[in-house]
């Protein structure tokens, strides 16, 4: 007797997620995240971890941007993160598993782990320090995975980590509606779906800064909601 053929990971796994707001969670807690361990962690992106190599270049030119050591463990770091979370997508992908909620969980409890790593050892006097680096790496590898799902589970929903290319063709997009060039149809779409997420975005950036301002670490609880909000709506569907 022939034995039964595996399940095609298309057959079982993760539907596309497109909800505009799924994106505008995801997008508020990038901004937020990443703004917040600037401020916190003396400009260490732990998003958007390329731009850690500027300021590495500014500190080198001897503009005085502390945490050197930190800012170059933040690649290889990144790398590590996004490796294992996409072996452990693709694990449960052959076996026709969810992968999007768990990637959220995970991501949260990342989250929540650098917050009270942060609480518990912070503030920081410099960005130098063992402990300031070990706190930053925790973000890092936290936002590793968001990174991961917007290429994979999520990649049909504006990118919601770095906004410079969201922003580009929101713009050209806007041109093209205001002179009535050739695709104005499609550039209308294509602004609906983008706008809403690099607003939330920006909300996020403005509250991850004056929230660390007030609370410290104990912002952080603002993108683990919205992540539990997230993880709710997945959940549902």
């Amino acid at each position: 007797m022939a034995s039964a053929s595996p399940v095609a990971p298309s057959a079982t796994a993760d539907a596309p997620v497109e909800s505009p707001g799924h994106g505008m969670l995801l997008a508020f807690t990038g901004g937020f995240v990443d703004t917040l361990g600037f401020v916190a962690l003396f400009g260490l992106f732990t998003a958007h971890v390329t731009g850690n190599f500027v300021l590495i270049g500014a500190a080198m030119a001897g503009d005085g941007h502390a945490g050197v050591l930190g800012k170059l463990l933040a690649l290889p770091t990144f790398v590590v993160g996004v490796a294992a979370t996409r072996m452990f997508q693709l694990r449960r992908e052959r076996h026709g598993r969810d992968t999007a909620a768990p990637l959220v969980l995970i991501q949260l409890a990342g989250l929540v782990a650098f917050m009270l790593a942060g609480v518990g050892v912070g503030p920081f006097a410099h960005g130098g320090g063992m402990s300031a680096i070990g706190v930053g790496l925790m973000g890092v590898l936290a936002m590793s995975v968001q990174n991961t799902a917007s290429r994979s589970v999520f990649a049909r929903l504006t990118p919601s980590t770095v906004m410079t290319g969201n922003v580009t063709q929101l713009v050209m997009d806007l041109v093209d509606i205001a002179t009535r060039a050739p695709g104005i149809a499609m550039a209308r779409t294509r602004v609906r779906k983008a706008w809403p997420p690099v607003a939330a975005f920006a909300i996020g950036s403005l509250a991850g800064g004056l929230g660390y301002a007030h609370v410290g670490f104990w912002a952080l609880l603002a993108p683990c909601l919205a992540l539990a909000g997230l993880l709710y709506l997945l959940r549902k569907q």
